[in-house]
């Protein structure tokens, strides 16, 4: 992404009077959603606005709060004079980077049964991600359940239905593959632990280490034949 696409603009709009925010990378969009802004998706943009029924006084502690995790983050930012300060919070890890993780483990292991104790984080059944993530959705549930609006009650009972029969599929799934990559017991082909020694037999005399090379590839799929006419 280019400096000018990661640039943001965090201002009051003259022509709405709402707090705004454009621009930004993924990292500046999570800080800025974990700082009480919501996002809006249009067709060919996303920006970001605090939520509707603010007072003036609780939008600027909002944006100013913003300001001070965004330049913590060294986002490329610009704000109206009204946000900007000097105070910096110091910037975490959010959970979900932290999840993200698990796939660099996944790309770095070497066998399956690395990868199957990567999955277990995911999948166990107590405290796992999977399980918290269900547990999160029915709490939402039993939020909105007694909210006391129309749309509440069928908003619940969406949630639920995610927490029990969507994350449920995707929950299985994952369990039955980490079982078998458990089981399987095997190094992948294509990664290996080098260290890096070229024995004095080697033919090679380029090769910087002694692992053979790795298997070929499966040739690409035939391409599909169009049927003769008759």
């Amino acid at each position: 992404m280019s400096l000018a696409h990661r640039f943001l603009a965090l201002q009051r709009d003259v022509h709405s009077g709402e707090v705004l925010a454009r621009g930004g990378d993924p990292q500046a969009h999570g800080i800025l959603e974990r700082s009480g802004f919501v996002p809006v998706a249009r067709t060919h943009e996303l920006y970001h606005r605090l939520p509707t029924g603010r007072e003036p006084d609780e939008e600027r502690r909002l944006a100013t709060r913003a300001v001070a995790r965004l330049r913590a983050a060294g986002c490329p930012l610009q704000c109206d004079p009204d946000f900007e300060t000097e105070d910096r919070e110091a910037h975490y890890l959010p959970l979900g980077a932290q999840v993200a993780n698990l796939a660099d483990g996944i790309r770095s292991a070497t066998t399956s049964e690395e990868v199957a104790d990567v999955l277990a984080e995911v999948t166990a059944a107590y405290d796992g991600i999977l399980a918290g993530l269900a547990d999160v959705l029915t709490a939402t549930a039993d939020f909105h359940q007694d909210l006391g609006g129309p749309a509440d009650g069928p908003i619940a009972d969406r949630l639920r239905h995610l927490a029990v029969h969507g994350l449920d599929v995707i929950a299985a799934d994952l369990r039955e593959t980490r079982t078998a990559l458990a089981d399987r017991r095997q190094p992948h082909p294509r990664r290996s632990v080098c260290d890096g020694e070229v024995p004095p037999d080697e033919r090679e005399a380029s090769a910087v280490c002694a692992c053979p090379p790795p298997p070929p590839l499966p040739p690409p799929p035939a391409p599909a034949t169009a049927a003769r006419r008759r």
